[in-house]
This record gives structure tokens, C-alpha cells and sequence, in this order.
């Protein structure tokens, strides 16, 4: 029997532990990363990793791009450019050099599933870590792109955005000082595990949301069939003689 293989980034702690553990439970082998096995943003530390797993696995099925951080919470004006820079090369370079180095393995294979952990705060702008939210609606485009580039050769892609689980980095936020309401990491890895398995791969190149989207209610929406801008990120024309509708 072939098992299936799952590559996660960002898998030593908080979303990443999570969906890596619910993964191996399922029956993938899991390949976990972390900057211990290599760095997103060093091209070469990815190439060699991903070689690594298709050469001890020979295949991969499923692309977890996990790994992210936050800037900090100040207006754009009183942003540290060093930082908001990292934070894009974290955020958007990662998943395109791990997707890079992973899709001709897919395309190849004739099949995959690319999930990309995204964010409500990647459909607006930001008055505070405006380098977190110009990432995630700049990861929400590659997901775009993979979709575009893939599904003829049976690979999708999709945005995943988990809600506000509980972990070091939500915790540590202004934002959610306070909160008492948080996102089971069972709601997303139920959805990422079905994404992963091919339920639904007629919302790749959207997004779902873990705490407002189940298997069961994606499903339902997918049979009444999706316009082509639904869950999409999409400029608004301002009526029909709108020149850039």
C-alpha cells in the first residue's frame, strides 16, 4: 500500500504542530519543517529539502505552506523596514520557493494538493502590521497562480485561513488582548484534511475558513456552483462602464 506524503512548513509549533500531528494520524508520512531543517527563504536549504523527501519518499501529495510571521503592531509609518521586509520574504518568498520546488514533483505525478495558510487580514488593508496583511493578500495571488498553473495536470490549490487559533503568536498580538473565543485547530485540520484528500477541489484557487466553513457546508455551496470571483480576491468595478471591469 502507497502512503501518502504531506510537507509541512513551520511544524514545530502552534497551526503547524497541529495540522503535521493530524496528518500522521490520518496515514501521511509527514515531512515537518522548521528553520532547524530549512529556512523558507534560502532557495538552496529548500531545494535540498524537498529533494531530500522525494528522494526517502519518492513522491509528494500534499504541500502545507505554514510557515508565517507578523510584523509589528504599529501604523506603516512607524514601521521598522528591516522587519516588514522579513516579514514579506517569510510570508510570500517561502511558499513561492517551497511550491517552486515542489510542483514539478506534482505535475509530474499527475495529482497534488497545495494549501496555503492565508488570512481574513489578506482581503483588507491593515492599520497596524501592514507587512502581515500586503503578505497574506500577495500568498492569496501565488495561490491564484498555482491553481493556474496546475490544475491541467491535476495539482490544486487553495487559501486556508484558520481563524485566530491559540497559540504563541495570536497570543502575544494587542489585537487579541483579551479574547476568549478561539478557533479550534481540530476545525482547521478537518478542512485542511479534506482539502488534501480531493473532496473539494473545486474551491482551488479560493478561500475557506476554518470556524465558519466545514467539509459539509463547502460541499453544499460547491452544488449550487461558484461564480468565477467567489471567494476570491477581485477588484469591484463601480457598475458596468466601469473601464477596468
Amino acid at each position: 500500500m502507497t502512503v501518502p506524503v504531506a510537507v509541512v512548513t513551520g511544524a514545530s509549533r502552534g497551526i503547524g504542530r497541529h495540522l503535521a500531528d493530524a496528518f500522521e494520524q490520518a496515514g501521511y508520512a509527514v515531512a515537518r519543517g522548521s528553520r532547524d531543517v530549512a529556512d523558507v527563504t534560502d532557495r538552496e536549504a529548500v531545494d535540498r529539502w524537498v529533494g531530500d523527501v522525494v528522494d526517502r519518499h519518492g513522491r509528494i501529495d500534499v504541500l502545507v505552506n505554514n510557515a508565517g510571521v507578523i510584523d509589528t503592531e504599529v501604523p506603516i509609518h512607524e514601521a521598522d523596514p528591516d522587519e516588514w521586509w522579513r516579514t514579506m520574504e517569510v510570508n510570500v518568498l517561502g511558499p513561492f520557493l517551497v511550491t517552486r520546488a515542489v510542483l514539478p514533483h506534482m505535475v509530474a505525478a499527475g495529482a497534488g494538493r497545495v494549501i496555503n495558510l492565508n488570512s481574513g487580514a489578506g482581503v483588507r488593508p491593515g492599520a497596524v502590521a501592514s507587512a502581515y496583511n500586503a503578505s497574506k493578500t500577495a500568498l492569496a495571488r501565488l495561490t491564484g497562480s498555482t491553481d493556474l498553473a496546475g490544475r491541467d495536470h491535476g495539482v490544486f490549490a487553495f487559501d486556508l485561513a484558520p481563524g485566530v487559533v491559540r497559540t504563541d503568536m495570536t497570543e502575544a498580538m494587542v489585537a487579541h488582548e483579551g479574547r476568549t473565543e478561539w478557533t479550534d485547530p481540530g476545525e482547521v485540520t478537518a478542512l485542511a484534511l479534506a482539502l488534501a484528500a480531493g473532496e473539494h477541489d473545486v474551491w482551488s484557487g479560493r478561500m475557506v475558513r476554518a470556524g465558519v466553513d466545514t467539509p459539509a457546508s463547502l460541499r453544499d455551496r460547491a452544488s449550487g456552483g461558484l461564480d468565477a470571483t467567489d471567494r476570491t480576491i477581485t477588484l469591484v468595478p463601480w457598475g458596468d462602464d466601469d473601464p477596468l471591469g
